[in-house]
């Protein structure tokens, strides 16, 4: 797969975004400004309205004095912050709750997701997909990073019966009701698509998006603290599934009223 660009057609949101786009975070101060610009010049030829929702997981650097000076000068950016650091899991969480849109993007703070790639990807959605999700053609990280990568997707795809080709690839875009209703633990963000399958999200495209180098802060992730973590949280989801309660499975009757019955 190779990137290729296509036109987006807004949905309408009567009364609030079309689009939110949450970004999780831990100590990125130095990525923030850029990313914030990139985003904005991702989406200004769209003309939709959108939000920005900024989670803050307890950054200890000066992250979050960065995002107030961003927010006060642009209306449409939203700062939400841990008390505490709680996790990716938990930040996406928070932002997924507060989304306002019908669509909702996720990306890294780290800026080796690229936001020019979110146009093609809402182009994809409105081709009548229920989640797309990105696929790092040409990975930016070392090669232990890249086969450990590998390794646990194909291990998660095979426990789920699930064929996303790169899971841990932050940049997708979902209709916003098939976030609602998700299990909230930590580690749900490794099985997102999955999660959100079980939610409805039947219609799944993938598309190439690129991947950049670090150019500021670590890596907060690695082997040593994501495998064994990653192997609980797979168990977890293989019980879940087993006792999954699918919301979409009630629907209310619809009800012909007798007229002049109960007002007599």
């Amino acid at each position: 797969m190779t990137p290729t660009g296509a036109a987006f057609e807004p949905p309408s949101a009567p009364g609030g975004p079309a689009l939110s786009v949450v970004v999780p975070l831990y100590d990125e101060e130095e990525n923030l400004p850029e990313l914030d610009r990139e985003i904005r010049t991702a989406l200004a030829p769209l003309g939709l309205a959108y939000e920005v929702i900024y989670v803050d997981d307890g950054s200890r650097d000066g992250s979050l004095e960065v995002l107030r000076g961003l927010a006060a000068s642009d209306p449409r950016l939203r700062v939400l912050r841990h008390r505490h650091n709680a996790g990716q899991s938990a930040a996406l969480a928070a932002g997924f709750r507060a989304a306002r849109g019908e669509l909702v993007a996720t990306l890294d703070a780290d800026l080796q997701n690229d936001p020019a790639d979110l146009p093609r990807l809402l182009a994809k959605l409105e081709e009548g997909f229920d989640l797309v999700s990105g696929v790092r053609t040409e990975r930016r990280d070392s090669w232990v990073r890249r086969v450990s990568s590998r390794i646990a997707n194909a291990v998660r795809n095979w426990a789920t019966a699930e064929s996303i080709t790169d899971v841990g690839c932050s940049l997708k875009i979902y209709r916003a009701r098939h976030l609602r209703h998700l299990p909230l633990f930590s580690g749900m963000h490794r099985f997102l698509p999955t999660l959100a399958r079980w939610n409805g999200a039947t219609r799944v495209a993938e598309l190439a998006v690129h991947h950049r180098p670090r150019r500021f802060g670590v890596a907060k992730y690695g082997i040593g603290n994501r495998l064994f973590r990653a192997l609980a949280d797979l168990f977890a989801v293989r019980w879940m599934r087993s006792r999954w309660i699918d919301p979409a499975n009630a629907e209310e009757v619809e009800v012909t009223h007798r007229t002049g019955g109960a007002g007599r």
